[in-house]
Parts: structure tokens; C-alpha cells; sequence
């Protein structure tokens, strides 16, 4: 491994695509804007608890709102915009409409991202300030 700048060496290769297609050059401006509105929505304390739940499987839309602790009518709402998004989607079952995570590699950052803030508040306190800053960047 080649020496880092800024104590990152470990970061070296960690970002290397299994499948072998990873561009290292700049994305593109309208790929850009695609991450961050996807990174937007996913921006909403709500929204990315729907998402997290859906990761662990599919629900209706009572049985979000009960888990995530919303009222119907907003939760409707935060599964349209998601849906909209493309980062959910929707299936009948009858008269129930169930939703699901459209898109696996969203399951993994949402995961990752909170799994790692999770760990960060159990692991003996270490950290816990991190969180707190991210809060008051006003993301």
C-alpha cells in the first residue's frame, strides 16, 4: 500500500467495484444532481426510517405507520415521493398496496450509514459527538 495523504492509506482500494466497473474519472453533473435529490429525500428523519424498514422487508401501509409511528396520511405521502424517486415501489395484493426497497445498493448505503452511527452510540460512548455535529450542519 502506497503512503496517503491526510491519514487516509486505509481508504486505498476501499472503494474498488467487485464487478470491476468502477470510473475513477469525475460523474457527470446530471449524475451528480441524481445523488444528491436521491441523498435529499433520504435527508428526512421519516423517509429514511421507511426505508429502513422496507430493508427488512415489505410492509402496507399500516403496517409502516405503525412501526415508523407516523399518522396514514403522511406516511402515504413519504412512500409517494419515494416511490416517485424510483427508490421504492408497489405491488397489490388485493386491496393492500405493498411497498418495497426498489433499488438493493439503497438498502446498502442506508444500512451502512446507519449501522455506523448506530455502532458508534453503543460502542462505549466513543464518538458520540460525530453525530451531533452532523446534526448541527443544518444537512
Amino acid at each position: 500500500m502506497t503512503a496517503g495523504v491526510g491519514g487516509f492509506e486505509s481508504f486505498e482500494g476501499a472503494f474498488d467495484d467487485p464487478r470491476g466497473s468502477l470510473d475513477r474519472s469525475d460523474p457527470s453533473p446530471e449524475v451528480l444532481g441524481e445523488a444528491a435529490a436521491a441523498f435529499g429525500l433520504l435527508a428526512s428523519a421519516a423517509r429514511l426510517h421507511l426505508v429502513w424498514a422496507l430493508a427488512q422487508g415489505e410492509s402496507d401501509v399500516s403496517g409502516l405507520a405503525e412501526r415508523v409511528g407516523g399518522a396514514l396520511p403522511a406516511i402515504s405521502q413519504h412512500l409517494a415521493k419515494l416511490k416517485l424517486a424510483g427508490l421504492v415501489r408497489s405491488r397489490r395484493e388485493g386491496r393492500r398496496v405493498v411497498y418495497l426497497v426498489d433499488d438493493p445498493d439503497v438498502v446498502t448505503i442506508v444500512r451502512l450509514m446507519v449501522g455506523q452511527l448506530a455502532d458508534r452510540r453503543t460502542d462505549g460512548g466513543r464518538d458520540t459527538a460525530a453525530a451531533g455535529r452532523l446534526r448541527g450542519l443544518g444537512a
